[in-house]
């Protein structure tokens, strides 16, 4: 798995925030766009891309693309 694949999935579930703003370093909780929604759309992306099940702690405990990332990586 490599990093600019993996924010590329992660940015195609934001519909209004341009493609451009997402980098590994990105604090996703800070997008406008960012919600309970968005988020179990992501936790749905991942394990259907990786078969890799986040957990609502994963997500609140990682600020960055990276971050969840890192978690993902280490479940493969």
């Amino acid at each position: 798995m490599d990093i600019n694949e993996f924010v590329k999935n992660f940015s195609s579930e934001f519909e209004n925030t341009d493609a451009s703003e997402f980098t590994a370093s990105t604090r996703y909780h800070d997008l406008d766009e960012w919600d309970s929604f968005l988020a179990l759309g992501i936790m749905a992306k991942i394990g259907e891309e990786y078969g890799v099940y986040l957990t609502a702690t994963d997500i609140r405990s990682s600020q960055t693309i990276q971050d969840l990332y890192d978690i993902v990586n280490s479940r493969l």
